[in-house]
């Protein structure tokens, strides 16, 4: 089979960061290629070469067997690539057909030609299996289908090959198997796909080919036939990893956490919350499913103090925390593993040893009488790095200079050194490789089983079923329904991820 697209020798180096090291790629004709590789081993840098929104300090690539420049967006276009970036460029006020024609307008006379845009959408859509209605606007359709503008607009410029990344990271089970249709129309009318990704099950569902990205360089090439969910989270790594949760029976006790009839608004006032009802018991996982962006992080910031609720009731070990600050909750014994862990959970500047005590600085031994005792702060610095297994050349480096894991290792190791009796944890995997993930979710069924209640909000689906011991999913601010984990399937969960409960299903 000839070859689509290669790149020889491309290296990118960033402040302090060597992001491609000598990679050498190539995608076949026809085929879908899966670039798998955790965050920040280098895969979203390779492609944005290749699409020209970066440019390579060395190497080259070639377009069916010939080098090319490509500088700029425009020019990989013109070379008939295409990108589907993880976060959509779509304008919601603007229709499918206006989004698509953006930026190579069609226009009879003085004014724009939408109805020859929509009769190509039209035709495009028909062609690919992507059933899009290009009169429908952007804003009142699901995420499942915006994806599928992006890929139209794609192909409407002609693209031969595309480039998706990330393309399942906000789609339901049900989206997801949709979408690996649409992709292998594509790869069977000829297109050429690379599909980033970091998630183990999808490159089996999907692939002809995959290689594996680690450190900025490919540490192998392969096929689904050829490999196994362990030979391939051991390449991303580079050891042995545990992919499966290994966990007993939960024994729950009394509820730590009611939440009863929460409203909740986003910073731009409209209600992200809507009189959301649940609650939490010691030694249990309560895992929140849905779709990012149903109210999840709204809901987190109000149980934990960072937003003020608009109505409803948060009681915390029998307490009424709604509407307190962030230090009352804390002195309440919760903890919290903030969705964000850059902008809520680390002060970058500071060293690691600071950063271990952002919750209790103002207590002794840390003080006294207002004083920091440093000899303190740096005795447990040492502790919780050694205990916590955080990877750092000294406990005196700025938190900033770790690497993603580390750093979700430090809030880890501050959030669970001191007693607590609720854990919050709010996407605590997210950009993590999957050594980091299995050693979170040691942490969080450790803690369960020391008789801790844990609140488990996740996007993905497949770490909420291993974890959690009931799972409730989130739609558009409201609880669909709580199930036991072990009587959940993906099926019923994607559906209730999509708004549509069992008797709407049945209809």
């Amino acid at each position: 089979m000839s070859l689509a697209l290669q790149t020889k020798g491309i290296t990118k180096h960033f402040p302090g960061v060597l992001a491609n090291d000598h990679v050498d790629f190539d995608l076949r004709k026809g085929e879908i290629h899966a670039l798998l590789g955790e965050n920040g081993a280098g895969k979203t840098t390779l492609m944005n070469i290749i699409y020209g929104l970066y440019q390579a300090d060395a190497g080259e690539v070639f377009l069916d067997d010939k080098p090319v420049d490509i500088h700029t967006s425009k020019d990989a276009i013109a070379h008939g690539i295409g990108m589907v970036h993880q976060h959509f460029m779509l304008i919601p006020v603007f229709t499918v057909a206006e989004n698509i024609m953006l930026g190579s307008e069609t226009v009879r006379g003085m004014v724009l030609d939408q109805r020859s845009v929509a009769a190509q959408v039209r035709e495009l859509s028909h062609q690919y299996g992507l059933d899009v209605d290009p009169d429908a606007y952007v804003s009142d359709l699901p995420v499942g289908i915006q994806q599928r503008v992006e890929i139209i607009k794609a192909l409407y410029r002609k693209a031969d090959i595309l480039i998706l990344d990330e393309p399942t990271a906000v789609l339901t089970p049900q989206e997801v198997r949709e979408l690996f249709k649409v992709v292998r129309s594509l790869a069977d009318q000829g297109k050429s796909v690379i599909f980033i990704t970091h998630k183990l099950k999808e490159v089996f569902a999907v692939a002809d080919r995959i290689t594996v990205m680690r450190d900025g360089q490919v540490v192998g090439t392969t096929t689904p036939a050829e490999t196994s969910e362990p030979a391939l989270a051991s390449m991303m790594v580079g050891r042995e990893v545990l992919l499966r949760v290994e966990k007993g029976p939960a024994h729950p006790g009394e509820e730590v956490l009611h939440v009863e009839n929460l409203h909740v608004f986003d910073d731009r006032g409209a209600e992200t919350v809507r009189g959301t009802s649940f609650f939490v018991r010691t030694g249990e996982v309560l895992g929140i499913a849905g779709v990012q962006g149903n109210g999840q992080t709204e809901l987190v910031e109000a149980l934990t103090g960072l937003r003020q609720a608009h109505s409803g009731q948060v009681m915390m070990l029998e307490r009424d925390v709604t509407g307190r600050p962030p230090r009352p909750i804390i002195e309440t014994g919760i903890a919290h593993i903030p969705e964000d862990r850059l902008r809520y959970g680390l002060v970058l500047p500071f060293p690691v040893t600071d950063n271990l005590v952002l919750c209790t600085y103002y207590l002794p031994p840390f003080a006294r009488s207002g004083v920091l005792n440093h000899q303190a702060v740096d005795e447990n610095g040492r502790r919780l790095v050694h205990e916590f297994d955080v990877r750092t050349p000294s406990p005196y480096l700025p938190v900033s200079k770790l690497s993603g894991g580390n750093q979700q290792k430090v809030i880890v190791a501050r959030e669970l050194s001191r007693p607590i009796k609720l854990l919050i944890a709010n996407q605590p995997t997210r950009g993590l490789d999957v050594g980091s993930i299995e050693y979170i979710h040691q942490v969080i069924v450790r803690m369960r089983d020391a008789g801790c209640g844990v609140l488990l909000v996740s996007a993905e689906l497949d770490e909420i079923m291993a974890l959690s011991d009931r799972i409730a999913v989130m739609y558009k601010g409201q609880i669909m329904d709580t199930l036991p984990a072990d009587q959940a399937t993906k099926e019923q969960l994607g559906l209730l991820m999509a708004g549509i409960t069992a008797q709407a299903a049945e209809v």
